[in-house]
């Protein structure tokens, strides 16, 4: 593994007297692609929570590029370097698609031009239009762009920012089946440029084409870290979150 971008160290989280995560501990390095996978209920959503700093764990440490960020605002996160999508982004009413990308931009200039009406040449945010199929709508407001299209947008805005570290919540929750398959190359090539990501995600055919690994949580503790083509081997994967008759399918096929 190459240097950790992301480093957990036992870290524990629980709502009253539910543990929602116990001792869980991973690293990810700066050139990979982790996939995040469990059962609902399995804790994948509070890890990522925490990871981004919008929850804290209640024990454990959390290493961004060798530093602590237990306990730090998520904004400031986010300005180190670690971004997230959400599963259900939401986007500004009175900015329209392009405009939206136009103010991502990490250096904050896209931002002031967007607001001030200038927002005339922007190669980079005009290039991200185009990858992520988003120039039928890139005047429209994005407020008005259906669920698949606010995600694909919410994405292309993170990867904007030039993220070191981006966490991606159900990335291809509402997309059309035939984006997909380019978002992967998408993904690949932003990772070769060094941009390392974490993955939820409940589509196993999208997680075995975009990751090189998979870390599986149940009921707040890893029981597998793994490749892709190794978790139908895994007896506990299988019973707590693949089914036995999906791991017959991949052996089969």
């Amino acid at each position: 593994m190459a240097d950790a971008v992301l480093t957990a160290e036992r870290v524990a989280k629980a709502f009253g007297a539910h543990k929602v995560l116990s001792d869980v501990r991973f690293r990810i390095g700066t050139d990979e692609i982790v996939g995040l996978l469990g059962p609902n209920g399995s804790g994948k959503s509070t890890l990522l929570n925490i990871v981004s700093g919008f929850s804290h764990s209640d024990a454990g440490e959390i290493l961004f590029l060798g530093n602590s960020i237990a306990g730090m605002p998520s904004h400031k996160i986010a300005r180190q370097g670690l971004v997230r999508t959400f599963q259900l982004p939401s986007m500004p009413h009175r900015m329209t698609v392009r405009e939206v990308l136009c103010a991502g931009s990490r250096d904050g200039a896209g931002l002031l031009d967007a607001f001030s009406g200038k927002g005339g040449d922007d190669a980079e945010a005009d290039e991200l239009i185009e990858q992520f199929a988003l120039a039928p709508v890139a005047h429209l407001p994005a407020s008005s762009l259906s669920g698949g299209q606010k995600k694909l947008l919410s994405i292309a805005v993170a990867l904007r920012t030039q993220p070191k570290l981006l966490c991606l919540d159900e990335p291809t929750a509402g997309v059309h089946p035939q984006l997909r398959g380019r978002m992967v190359e998408l993904l690949k090539a932003f990772s070769k440029r060094g941009v390392a990501m974490l993955v939820v995600e409940h589509d196993m055919h999208f997680i075995r084409e975009l990751c090189g690994r998979c870390i599986v949580l149940d009921r707040g503790e890893i029981i597998a870290d793994c490749a892709p083509r190794e978790l139908t081997k895994n007896e506990r994967v299988v019973e707590a979150y693949l089914g036995k008759s999906v791991a017959r399918q991949k052996v089969s096929a």
